[in-house]
């Protein structure tokens, strides 16, 4: 036998990939203390922590604004299954976790989903899970997103667009608002 078939296999690693964006990133740098762009692996018996206080998170958000710990992740293996999975946990008492559209209060927790959106305060994360066998630990690969990550959803305009295709909503109405008047004038 060569050398190479008596070499073990090689075992993919779960990789949760996290793309973060705040508004006011660049003038207030609360991302400053991630490691982007480099995959970083966590023991599987660990449960990371993302928030401002950094003798407990892992993951530190330099925003005062942010709670000591916002949220936490567990990683785990399905039962009589061989899928590993993330469960997100709020541990914050002042703010709601937004799930996609699910909303965690203090202490709730749901299955993390393949792919989703993570929301707080002005914050929004992208977590994309990338399926690996490992057991023993997993990996976290962050990324900065220069543009936000959801988009606001505005709904439809309801007025109709007239033929020539320019909305009278573009332009302020001449004279046409409505105006507070004091009743003794």
């Amino acid at each position: 036998m060569t050398s190479f078939e008596e070499a073990g296999t090689e075992e993919t690693v779960t990789c949760l990939h996290m793309t973060f964006y705040h508004p006011c990133q660049d003038d207030k740098m609360m991302f400053r203390c991630l490691n982007f762009r480099k995959r970083e692996q966590v023991r599987a018996d660990e449960m990371p922590k993302f928030g401002r206080d950094s003798s407990v998170c892992r993951y530190n958000l330099m925003d005062t604004r942010v709670s000591r710990i916002q949220f936490a992740l567990q990683f785990y293996r399905k039962l009589n299954s061989s899928e590993f999975c993330f469960e997100i946990k709020n541990m914050s008492k002042k703010t709601k976790l937004l799930v996609d559209q699910t909303e965690l209060g203090y202490l709730n927790k749901i299955d993390m989903p393949w792919k989703c959106t993570i929301c707080f305060g002005d914050y929004q994360i992208l977590a994309e899970i990338e399926e690996g066998e490992s057991v023993d630990y997993f990996e976290t690969y962050l990324h900065l997103a220069e543009v936000p990550i959801l988009q606001e959803r505005c709904p439809p305009s309801l007025l109709p667009i007239p033929e020539n295709g320019i909305s009278p909503s573009l332009f302020p109405s001449q004279g046409k608002s409505p105006m507070e008047i004091d009743e003794n004038e």
